[in-house]
């Protein structure tokens, strides 16, 4: 089978995360919230010949690869299609807790290159954009649908897009000649829409509303601080917890979270009295977050934009 995505932080994600140590028993359980091909899985399942995995993805058609992939492994490593946020939201507590947990945000190469959804502003696709055909809207419907200053608010927000006035003006204007329903229709509107100056940058000038429009419509920052919730109630004290990052709306969301449970008083500013004990819930393993080597970068350019942090849970929440 032909891998199309290169995994990310591999080395770094198999030490931080090692599931070495008294705290992991004799066959410790991994929850690889972000399957894809299985690249992370198949290094994790590899190297630690005791471990196994449970892992997840919302894309049944990329998970069709990993397992595949992945099937040499026999029983070590069962999947769960779906999103992941609906996993550890009613994941029992009768299940074993898992020791290691990790979640790269990132959208596979496969998805760009191969998925035919329009991820891509180079591609003549159509315009989709969804992980999981269980979404409720597409990126069309969203550009098609949503108001002027909505359109532009959504892609300042999730693009950190400085021209997002003058694109979201551009396809409402566009669209009202025809529906746009094609990735390199939209992105050559996004082009002649900004400043000649700006079409010449260092990336395309498509490409942070792109990444709104796929934020948006897979809804990855409102489920983010949810799953990074449930997830760290399910890990096993003792447990380790990663995350990868791509861009630094995700970045700040999972940052301000670690920050929160290495405090060693959670309640609210206003309440007088300490109800929490007065003990944090997780050690920082990574102070500062881990960037790829620039062998790395030099090998596999997406990974430059890379971030992961990491925490080890020592306390159970009480609130």
């Amino acid at each position: 089978m032909e891998i199309i995505h290169t995994s990310v932080l591999l080395n770094e994600c198999l030490s931080y995360l090692s599931p070495d140590g008294e705290n992991y028993g004799d066959s410790p359980l991994m929850i690889d919230s972000t399957l894809g091909e299985g690249g992370h899985s198949e290094a994790f399942l590899s190297k630690y010949k005791n471990l196994k995995i449970i892992g997840i993805d919302a894309d049944p058609v990329i998970q069709a690869r990993a397992k595949e992939r992945l099937s040499i492994f026999g029983e070590r490593i069962q999947f769960f299609s779906g999103w992941f946020d609906d996993f550890y939201e009613n994941y029992s507590n009768e299940k074993e807790q898992p020791s290691l947990i990790l979640f790269d945000l990132g959208i596979s190469l496969f998805h760009y290159e191969k998925s035919g959804r329009g991820f891509s502003f180079r591609m003549n696709e159509p315009l989709d954009m969804r992980l999981s055909a269980n979404a409720e809207i597409s990126a069309s419907d969203l550009i098609q649908t949503m108001k002027e200053n909505e359109l532009a608010d959504m892609i300042y927000m999730f693009g950190e897009e400085r021209y997002s006035r003058r694109i979201a003006h551009a396809i409402v204007e566009a669209r009202h000649s025809a529906k746009i329903e094609n990735a390199k229709n939209l992105a050559d509107i996004i082009y002649r829409a900004v400043p000649a100056q700006y079409r010449h940058g260092a990336i395309h000038p498509a490409t942070k509303t792109f990444q709104a429009l796929r934020i948006a419509v897979n809804k990855e920052l409102e489920r983010l601080p949810r799953v990074l919730d449930s997830a760290f109630k399910v890990l096993k004290i003792g447990g380790k917890l990663g995350v990868i990052t791509f861009h630094s709306l995700e970045d700040r969301i999972v940052k301000v979270h670690f920050k929160n449970l290495a405090k060693k008083c959670v309640c609210p500013s206003e309440q007088a009295v300490c109800a929490c004990g007065g003990c944090k819930r997780a050690d920082l393993l990574t102070r500062k977050p881990v960037s790829p080597t620039l062998e790395e970068i030099q090998r596999n350019a997406p990974s430059r934009s890379a971030r992961l942090r990491v925490v080890q849970k020592v306390r159970e929440s009480v609130l």
